[in-house]
């Protein structure tokens, strides 16, 4: 990669994924507790942009937050209180586990290319997570958020730390210009470690093709409900994982060490799609059961659709629920 005085933009943020995501925010499913001012809901109430609620006059309340309009109505003081509007910490989780290096695309003209892609000449699932990741990130610095990257496989790789300031996106880019480990996924290990890093009320996105035990992923969930912050799932998989059409007899080799193995696609085709299919299902039970968003991302699909979708469903959401 070119070091960040020399990356241009375009190589990493398409113009069309960017016009598709102009319309929307990322917004906040819970309170969160931050110190500037910005977009999401804070627990702290005081003199802030937003009215909340009205309460009754006691002695010693400021008189300046008495709302005359309703005393003169009615008779009673009562005093307006407001919602302090703040910022969000946002952490993009991605999987770098050995899993993420296959594709079956070749690579997209003018992409700026990671290491993954330019070992193979291929669009991996990191590749997209990374231009997923990317699109998520320019979002989010606009809305003056804090983003943070954390690159996991079976342990935390990278960390960088949560930001706003000028050259945080660039900073971003230059963290995902890697090449997955060669190494499964620890997703119980990874939670520990960036649980414990993390005491604030944060939005983790999570990008990966979940390809862990589902009962593992749906217990870090719950660590992640427990500890009250927000997650969003992009379950990223290759097109040709989705629909295994492969027609020829062939070796296929596990990229996390279950060695190599020759067989007829065709004769296993309905075997595989009705496991990875049930997989899949399960992974998004999962999420939505902790009240948390999924998403699935083809990577033969560009980035932004997927991503409009799923905001534009977050955001209606949000909108209903007590917090919009």
């Amino acid at each position: 990669m070119a070091e960040a005085s020399t990356i241009r933009a375009e190589n990493y943020l398409a113009p069309e994924t960017l016009v598709q995501l102009s319309p929307f925010e990322l917004r906040a499913k819970m309170i969160v507790e931050g110190v500037m001012s910005g977009m999401h809901r804070s627990p702290y109430q005081g003199m802030a942009v937003e009215f909340a609620q009205h309460r009754q006059y006691v002695p010693g309340d400021d008189l300046k937050h008495l709302d005359w309009k309703v005393y003169g109505r009615s008779d009673k003081l009562v005093i307006k209180q407001y919602q302090q509007e703040t910022n969000l910490d946002i952490i993009l989780m991605i999987d770098a586990s050995a899993s993420m290096n296959y594709g079956s695309l070749t690579v997209k003209a003018n992409w700026g290319g990671t290491k993954a892609s330019g070992r193979i000449n291929r669009w991996t699932k990191f590749d997209h997570a990374t231009a997923t990741a990317t699109a998520i990130s320019y979002l989010c610095l606009h809305q003056q958020d804090r983003v943070g990257v954390c690159v996991y496989a079976d342990e935390v790789k990278t960390l960088l730390k949560r930001s706003s300031a000028k050259g945080q996106w660039r900073r971003i880019i230059k963290s995902l210009n890697t090449h997955p480990v060669e190494s499964g996924t620890d997703l119980e290990k990874v939670t520990s470690q960036i649980l414990g890093k993390i005491t604030n009320r944060a939005l983790f996105i999570f990008i990966s093709d979940f390809f862990e035990d589902a009962e593992t992923i749906r217990k870090s969930l719950a660590r992640f409900r427990h500890r009250r912050h927000d997650v969003v799932m992009l379950q990223t998989l290759d097109r040709q994982e989705m629909r295994f059409a492969f027609n020829q007899p062939s070796p296929f080799e596990g990229l996390e060490g279950e060695g190599k193995l020759r067989v007829d696609p065709r004769a296993l085709r309905k075997s595989y799609l009705e496991a990875i299919n049930r997989h899949n299902k399960l992974i998004e039970r999962n999420a939505l059961s902790f009240g948390f968003d999924y998403q699935r991302l083809d990577t033969h699909d560009s980035v932004g659709p997927a991503l409009t979708h799923l905001l534009a469903r977050r955001n209606a959401f949000i909108k209903r629920s007590k917090f919009g």
